[in-house]
C-alpha cells in the first residue's frame, strides 16, 4: 500500500493546522469529528465513519455563539479508521469570511 503522506503535494492551496470539533453529515445520517488542518478548498475531518470518495458530504462549524454554519463538499478521499478529505463545494461570501477567519487571515 502507498502511503499517501510522502511525495509531490497535491493540495491548491496550504491548509492550516486547526483542532475545530465539527459534525458533519452523508446520507447515511450525522456524526461528530475534528478538523485537522482547513483552507479556502477543503479540509481534512478526523473521524471514524464510513463513507466513501465521490461523496456528497455537509460540514458544520461552530461559531462562538453555539450557532454552526453548513459547509458543503466531496469527499475527495479517505483512509479507513481515520478520516477523510474534503473538497468545499462554491462557497459564499459569510462561509468565506469564517474560513478566513479560522485561519487567521482575515482581510480588514
Amino acid at each position: 500500500m502507498q502511503d499517501r503522506r510522502r511525495g509531490i503535494e497535491r493540495r491548491e492551496v496550504q491548509r492550516i493546522e486547526i483542532d475545530l470539533d465539527v459534525e458533519w453529515e452523508t446520507s447515511a445520517g450525522r456524526r461528530t469529528g475534528s478538523i485537522s488542518d482547513i483552507s479556502e478548498k477543503g479540509c481534512f475531518v478526523l473521524s471514524s465513519g464510513d463513507v466513501t470518495d465521490g461523496e456528497p458530504v455537509r460540514l458544520y462549524l461552530p461559531l462562538a455563539d453555539g450557532m454552526k454554519v453548513e459547509f458543503s463538499g466531496i469527499v475527495a478521499n479517505h483512509v479507513v479508521e481515520i478520516g477523510f478529505a474534503v473538497r468545499f463545494d462554491a462557497l459564499n461570501a459569510a462561509q468565506l469570511e469564517l474560513l478566513r477567519s479560522l485561519m487567521g487571515r482575515v482581510d480588514s
